[in-house]
């Protein structure tokens, strides 16, 4: 990719950085909710079972729209006390048929952006959760070919960077990771010694927020992803 001597490894995360995803899963909780109608509970207090449901089956059968609807009809029997019935299956289905059926939109200035650091750094995509789901949207974003490698994991933490930086060899001191979870793409980067870029999204799932330490200089906060120009 005719690479500068000064070249530096940035890896990227990308669902809600590269291009919008948690908010059709939104887009279906709130259709969700209307649908449900609890006669006693509100719906923030649906949502509070909802996100339980979700910490749960993330740590037992992690990320992706399958994951998810298994967790909206957890949910619906948990509120209800008994089995989901067949008919209220099927309309949990038809509710998240978008997720599969949606095509992907990129975020502002991606294309550019990335077209333009592929020229003068190696760069890597690290993203999680479902492999066919996810190497879906990685082929129909018409992204790959600005990155030297693509990974698909179960995870993100620590052991995960660590991993990385074995796999690809390079310096975690002088590498970079862009995203916009706190808890996934930023603070296990800077556990196993890497720089971070935090891009918030204001659609990022709850499960992915964490507290970010303001003074730490190994964090950049940019407000957009073409942003990144101005810096590498």
């Amino acid at each position: 990719m005719g690479q500068r001597r000064n070249a530096q490894v940035m890896v990227f995360d990308a669902d809600d950085t590269l291009w919008e995803n948690n908010v059709l899963f939104e887009r279906v909780i709130d259709d969700f909710l209307d649908w449900l109608d609890h006669p006693t509970l509100d719906r923030v207090e649906i949502r509070k079972v909802l996100d339980d449901v979700e910490r749960a089956n993330a740590v037992s059968h992690g990320y992706g729209s399958k994951v998810f609807l298994r967790s909206l009809g957890e949910c619906l029997e948990r509120l209800r006390e008994r089995p989901a019935t067949d008919a209220e299956r099927r309309e949990i289905d038809l509710l998240a048929e978008a997720l599969v059926a949606h095509r992907v939109e990129l975020m502002p200035g991606v294309a550019e952006t990335l077209d333009a650091l592929a020229g003068r750094h190696r760069l890597l995509l690290l993203t999680k959760g479902d492999r066919e789901e996810q190497q879906r949207k990685l082929d129909a974003s018409g992204l790959l070919h600005h990155f030297h490698a693509a990974h698909i994991v179960p995870e993100k933490d620590a052991e995960t960077y660590r991993w990385l930086v074995g796999e690809h060899g390079f310096d975690p001191a002088g590498a970079w990771m862009i995203g916009n979870s706190p808890r996934s793409d930023i603070l296990p980067a800077r556990a196993a010694g890497m720089r971070a870029v935090f891009i918030p999204n204001e659609n990022t799932w709850v499960l992915e927020h964490d507290d970010l330490d303001p003074t730490d200089a190994g964090v950049l906060r940019l407000a957009a992803f073409p942003e990144l120009l101005r810096h590498f």
